[in-house]
């Protein structure tokens, strides 16, 4: 029960992954705000989950991002967790793909998270507290055929969150990345073609995947247990996943550049 009593915002939680963690956090008792771009389903998942607020908002319209963040904040007056869950994927070759289908990737799965996050780091900054999750994939450890656009911005999470997680490391804050395999959700027939209108089918490797609620439930152990990078899969997508793994001692050791004064030695060699 290690999220009881906690507020945890969830994007994308109308499906999928979001809709499974919120459903287990729900179990253990977590304050839940659920985000995504339909009310709907969002209404109807709360009626399942106790305490919740039912948050929707398009994740590219900036604005409105910066409205929610201070919506879902002042609901209990903090946020202990923010998934960054929402995304789309692709199913394309690079030669065939419109430059409209990296834009919409890669301000969807890539700069959304981000902005929410940095209308939210402020405030969990000066809580001395809070826990940030980044719901990247196997492909943004290793680039994946026919998901050029999405490696793209995947990889651009861990990027993002390795060196948020160095510089917030001495505030109380953690920073994870979750890594997902094959998991059994509509992530494939939602994944957009080369022309940028939805695949509309699903992949085998997708329907033989991990059953969400299993995969959410290693998730939310992996991140009680404080682990920075969290790879979730079976077999080679496992293998892959746990061969580009960044080693901890490697995290510690940019945590601790930070520590010993980076940034300000960095403004004062600005300024001379």
């Amino acid at each position: 029960m290690a999220f009881a009593g906690q507020v945890v915002w969830i994007t994308g939680a109308s499906s999928g992954i979001g809709a499974a963690m919120a459903r287990a956090l729900s179990t253990q008792g977590a304050k839940l705000v659920l985000s995504g771009r339909n009310e709907a389903p969002l209404q109807e998942l709360a009626q399942s989950c106790g305490d919740a607020l039912v948050l929707p908002f398009e994740a590219t319209d900036y604005p409105a991002v910066a409205s929610a963040a201070d919506k879902a904040w002042n609901w209990r007056g903090h946020i202990d967790v923010l998934v960054n869950n929402a995304g789309i994927s692709q199913r394309s070759l690079a030669v065939d793909t419109a430059f409209e289908v990296y834009d919409r990737i890669v301000a969807v799965d890539l700069l959304a998270p981000i902005a929410l996050t940095q209308a939210l780091l402020p405030r969990m900054a000066a809580r001395g507290s809070g826990r940030i999750v980044m719901v990247s994939s196997i492909a943004g450890k290793v680039g994946s055929p026919m998901r050029t656009a999405y490696s793209a911005a995947k990889f651009g999470l861990f990027g993002y969150a390795d060196a948020l997680r160095a510089e917030v490391a001495g505030l109380g804050m953690k920073v994870h990345v979750i890594a997902p395999g094959s998991i059994r959700t509509n992530v494939s027939r939602n994944a957009l073609g080369p022309d940028g209108s939805a695949r509309g089918v699903s992949d085998k490797a997708i329907e033989n995947g991990l059953d969400p609620a299993t995969a959410v439930q290693m998730m939310l152990d992996a991140i009680a247990s404080d682990e920075r990078e969290i790879i979730i899969g079976t077999g080679m997508e496992k293998q892959i996943g746990e061969l580009r793994r960044t080693p901890d001692a490697l995290h510690d050791q940019m945590a601790a550049v930070v520590a010993g004064g980076y940034a300000r030695k960095m403004e004062e060699g600005a300024t001379e």
